[in-house]
């Protein structure tokens, strides 16, 4: 098992989701990787964070590789799950069976596993967590 081709999964979901044209006409640019840079009375009404992930051991004889359980969460300041379920059906048009390209190893597949919709405090009225899994093999040597 490794853990190393964690960052290069987190990175290509992050670049899909931001780079996807369906997904940023409904946030902009408003997907974020880590702490958010705003206060809340500052935040976007809508907007998209990456989450935390259960990693677990996929390896093989002869392959390195690790399932990685991990989520999409999506933040709306809208009052009804409208708005959040159009965001969150576009990230997985984005994710759902995607071949992205990682910068080590490769993803054997991308998978929706659940989603939970919940009503949340302002500003971020209604959350979407999305839950992904990945299946990703080390092929550096």
């Amino acid at each position: 098992m490794t853990y190393a081709l964690s960052e290069p999964l987190q990175r290509a979901v992050y670049d899909a989701l931001l780079s996807d044209t369906a997904l940023s006409g409904l946030v902009g640019a408003n997907v974020f990787d880590g702490p958010l840079p705003l206060e809340a009375a500052d935040l976007p009404p809508d907007y998209v964070t990456l989450g935390g992930e259960t990693v677990k051991n996929a390896s093989n004889y002869t392959n390195d590789g690790a399932i990685h359980d991990f989520t999409v969460t999506v933040h709306s300041g809208a009052a009804g799950f409208k708005t959040s379920k159009i965001i969150a059906g576009a990230i997985c048009d984005v994710l759902l069976d995607a071949q992205l390209p990682l910068s080590r190893g490769q993803l054997v597949y991308l998978r929706f596993v659940k989603a939970r919709a919940q009503s949340a405090e302002a500003p971020a009225r209604r959350t979407i967590a999305l839950n992904f899994r990945a299946f990703v093999e080390d092929t550096t040597y």
